[in-house]
């Protein structure tokens, strides 16, 4: 279209200085202009340190260079053939909300403007454009994102100070309860957690145990919930041969298993209350007497339960005993539920993405502005537990390198349809599948990827161009993953 002509190219000793004090973080520009001479003059105008500059003139091919190289600021005309600068606008930011967009044109209007600033353009330059001012306003943005990158590695950072015995957070609900473990942890013989479903009772117990004295000896886990009734007592104390129909030899029980170490009894309101006198006498005596035994036997251990039920409640309707609950609470510890430490979501939902993302072997890095907000306004019933099947979710229908509303589970993207019984994610679906024998979860990612990857393809006809937008991967990403599923043979574009 028409070309970029410079009203002003002086440049004075304060811009130069200006220019040179950028941070040294390298900030990636795109430049997208249908007439080649604009493109050389703006590329050569900007070029500055810690500046990458890549060029384009035509629409399209920008668009694949947007996927493929991820660049921070993208400076585009606004009439071009094909896909027009407000078409590219709107690709971009479906892409990542977090590129900057400066749209340039030569047809100036107040509606023209209004509507590129709706869609998301950071600015709107009317041509003939100052090269000075254009060279300000890139250093201005180039400083921004300069800010941006330092404020991720202090969040990398942060992430690695924010780290206690492996359990993340940094809010003062976690702080205290950090605290509190490193105060109890050398003395105590019993603890009592309770918290929220999902909320990271468990963790707390490998933190307690880690740093007691006991540390060298076994953490022995038991889930109360998952025990048979029947069968308790003889799985917590042991038996001896013939005390029962089936008992064949004997059987050494958890307690005196966790001897020497730490015996943590999680979902500890599901123990039948038989089972909770015993379990009384162990603790008081430190002794252990297996079923079908005459003869008790020493044990020196630590216990900690855990519990997201109301003991009290249970007490008053007689379904846990009262003596127990105070032999178990000389130290009671409550883990704070997601929703009551929002601070640490950002610092959850990072290291859920890092982790979903070696584990899956995609290049996940990160989630846009959109997405995290999603996050950020649900409830989060399931807690930190739930978070982390989202982000699994996420990270595994992703197919380029940032997660978007789109990638996230149906009951965050609608949260109003959520159903009553609670969300199943993929990761759940494919943890059931995997252990019950029928497929692994790599399989599974590899069937939803084929799948999207066979759909676009269809859609476009086999245009490969086409598909690679749709997906929003570059072409040679595209052409690898259509070759290692044995999607060959369609056009390129």
């Amino acid at each position: 279209m028409s070309e970029i002509r410079c009203t002003d190219q002086r440049v004075t000793v304060s811009q130069k200085q200006s220019i040179a004090s950028v941070p040294s973080h390298t900030v990636s520009l795109l430049i997208v202009d249908d007439n080649p001479a604009s493109v050389e003059l703006l590329a050569t105008a900007l070029e500055q340190p810690g500046l990458e500059i890549s060029t384009a003139t035509d629409s399209e091919a920008a668009l694949d260079l947007v996927f493929e190289k991820h660049p921070h600021i993208v400076l585009t005309d606004l009439v071009m053939p094909r896909l027009s600068g407000l078409d590219l606008l709107e690709r971009i930011v479906s892409f990542d909300p977090a590129i900057e967009v400066l749209l340039m044109t030569a047809h100036y209007s107040t509606e023209s403007a209004v509507e590129a600033i709706r869609k998301g353009a950071s600015d709107y330059l009317n041509k003939p454009i100052s090269i000075p001012a254009l060279r300000d306003r890139i250093r201005a943005m180039m400083e921004e994102v300069s800010r941006r990158q330092r404020a991720f590695e202090l969040e990398e950072e942060l992430r690695g100070r924010a780290q206690f015995e492996h359990i993340l957070g940094n809010s003062p609900a976690m702080w205290e309860l950090f605290s509190r473990i490193r105060r109890v942890a050398p003395h105590f013989r019993t603890v009592l957690i309770s918290g929220p479903t999902g909320s990271g009772k468990e963790l707390v117990a490998q933190a307690l145990h880690r740093l007691s004295p006991a540390a060298s000896g076994n953490l022995v886990v038991v889930n109360c919930s998952a025990v048979v009734e029947t069968l308790f007592e003889s799985e917590l104390f042991g038996h001896v041969k013939g005390s029962f129909t089936g008992a064949t030899h004997d059987k050494v029980g958890l307690v005196e298993h966790a001897s020497g170490g730490t015996l943590f009894l999680d979902e500890i309101g599901d123990m039948p209350l038989g089972t909770q006198a015993k379990l009384l006498r162990t603790i008081q005596n430190q002794e252990v007497q297996r079923v079908g035994s005459l003869h008790a036997r020493k044990v020196n251990l630590r216990v900690i339960a855990a519990t997201h039920r109301d003991l009290h409640a249970m007490i008053v309707e007689g379904r846990f005993r009262e003596d127990l609950y105070y032999r178990l609470s000389m130290v009671e510890m409550r883990v704070p539920s997601l929703a009551e430490r929002k601070e640490d979501l950002p610092l959850l939902t990072r290291h859920f993405i890092e982790k979903f993302s070696k584990q899956f072997g995609k290049p996940v890095r990160g989630m846009t502005q959109r997405a995290s907000i999603a996050l950020s306004r649900y409830s989060w019933p399931g807690n930190v537990r739930e978070l982390e099947n989202a982000i699994g979710h996420a990270c595994m229908m992703a197919l380029g390198d940032t997660i978007d509303v789109a990638e996230l589970p149906d009951y965050l993207r609608n949260p109003q349809q959520v159903l009553a019984e609670g969300p199943v994610t993929i990761v759940q679906a494919a943890a059931v599948s995997h252990a019950s024998g029928v497929e692994p979860p790599a399989s599974i990612l590899e069937k939803t990827e084929r799948g999207l990857i066979s759909d676009a393809l269809a859609k476009t006809s086999g245009n490969q161009s086409e598909a690679a937008r749709i997906l929003r991967i570059g072409r040679d990403a595209l052409r690898y993953k259509m070759k290692k599923y044995g999607l060959s043979g369609l056009k390129n574009s």
